[in-house]
């Protein structure tokens, strides 16, 4: 299947620039533009995107918002975040907001393509050097207590081996890569997976691992 992408961005070089880059890519497709997160948020609801790469920066409404807008009212469309701006915050309000992932703008063809498909499929993507920023970030709130009753009740409702798989989803492997370390089937994972997601009433792996990390399941450094 085509993946559907709609790219948002208020400079029109990179709309352009990513436009060609991504419909040279066999299997994805770029159905629309936008120039700022208002017009972002309203161009999901008319072209039901599978993914939105969504710059920061943006005019009446920021990235990070209008991702949070998207993903409150909308039940597929995935958003990758890109962005010049190699900084902590963004990264943590980016996820908590809702992204999927988050790549860097300096990142080539083939990793911008990558980035989309990965995305697409539920998994989380985030630039490694955006990764060493998160867990900084993290560190930095690791003695500020922030989960509420409700979540940490919420957590008890895991078993062994899913908080298992959590722990290692937080650590940034793949289906394939937990499978090999706990040795049993991908496909047993996948329910993991997804039953980690229900019981946690999370969107996909990068809230899961938004997830363990706060709630201390992962120990940043």
């Amino acid at each position: 299947m085509t993946i559907r992408v709609l790219i948002a961005d208020d400079q029109m070089m990179v709309r352009e620039g990513f436009s060609v880059l991504l419909n040279a890519m066999p299997g994805i497709e770029v159905v629309g533009e936008a120039v700022n997160g208002r017009q972002a948020v309203e161009r999901v609801r008319e072209l039901a995107p599978d993914v939105v790469l969504m710059d920061i920066r943006m005019p009446e409404l920021n990235g990070i918002e209008a991702t949070r807008e998207i993903v409150a009212a909308d039940g597929t469309a995935k958003v990758l975040v890109l962005t010049t701006f190699d900084l902590d915050e963004y990264v943590y309000q980016a996820l908590r907001a809702g992204a999927s992932g988050f790549l860097l703008k300096d990142a080539s063809a083939r990793q911008l393509a990558d980035g989309v498909r990965v995305v697409a499929a539920g998994e989380a993507l985030l630039a490694p050097s955006v990764t060493r920023r998160l867990i900084t970030e993290f560190s930095r709130l690791a003695d500020t207590p922030r989960l509420v009753p409700a979540v940490r009740a919420a957590y008890g409702e895991l078993t062994e081996r899913e908080t298992e798989v959590l722990v290692l989803i937080a650590q940034g492997l793949s289906n394939a890569e937990i499978a090999g370390r706990l040795v049993v089937a991908e496909s047993t994972i996948k329910t993991h997976v997804s039953r980690i997601l229900v019981k946690l009433g999370l969107r996909d792996r990068t809230q899961a691992a938004v997830f363990a990390y706060e709630a201390r399941l992962v120990t940043p450094g």
